[in-house]
């Protein structure tokens, strides 16, 4: 499934793929370039790899810049990965520079319909403190906390979950 957004004057219009392969280097970049990762919350990312094995593995899908010029490198601007068994979205992340543009709220869209296209009633989310906020947002609703697990995550993390109601 692609999905796009197109906001005449509000910059470039955004397309959802499936990540390949071929992608991983740049989501490991966004993923360990996350100001959002900064200070208390690097351990967390220090070393994290979206490896090729992951995006073979899992569903994974990245938000690109659909309007580059032919030939030159598509932007990437966010993605997220949807985990079937057991359903959670296991990583989400926006490139900082694209953040306050509706990515994060195209990529929760998408993963909503992925994720009923899969047969899932609900999705879990272990969220990183700061974006508890947005996830709410967009229609999750906190349902507990998932407790620290040093070395790399040494403080607790709200637990929220999205409930996929069948399409009308």
């Amino acid at each position: 499934m692609t999905a796009s957004i197109t906001r005449p004057g509000r910059g470039p219009s955004v397309t959802v793929r499936r990540a390949t392969a071929r992608d991983a280097k740049r989501l490991t970049r966004l993923v360990r370039g996350s100001r959002a990762y900064e200070g208390r919350y690097a351990a967390m990312v220090e070393g994290y790899r979206v490896g090729p094995a992951y995006i073979d593995t899992h569903r994974v899908f990245v938000a690109v810049d659909a309007s580059g010029d032919a030939g030159a490198p598509e932007r990437v601007l966010g993605f997220y990965a949807l985990l079937v068994d057991p359903a959670e979205l296991d990583l989400m992340f926006v490139a900082d520079a694209a953040q306050g543009r509706g990515i994060g709220r195209l990529l929760v869209a998408h993963m909503r319909q992925e994720a009923r296209a899969a047969g899932l009633d609900r999705v879990r989310v272990v969220s990183h403190p700061p974006a508890e906020g947005f996830y709410r947002s967009v229609g999750a609703r906190r349902t507990g906390t998932a407790p620290a697990s040093p070395p790399a995550v040494a403080w607790d993390r709200p637990e929220l979950e999205f409930a996929l109601p069948p399409d009308a």
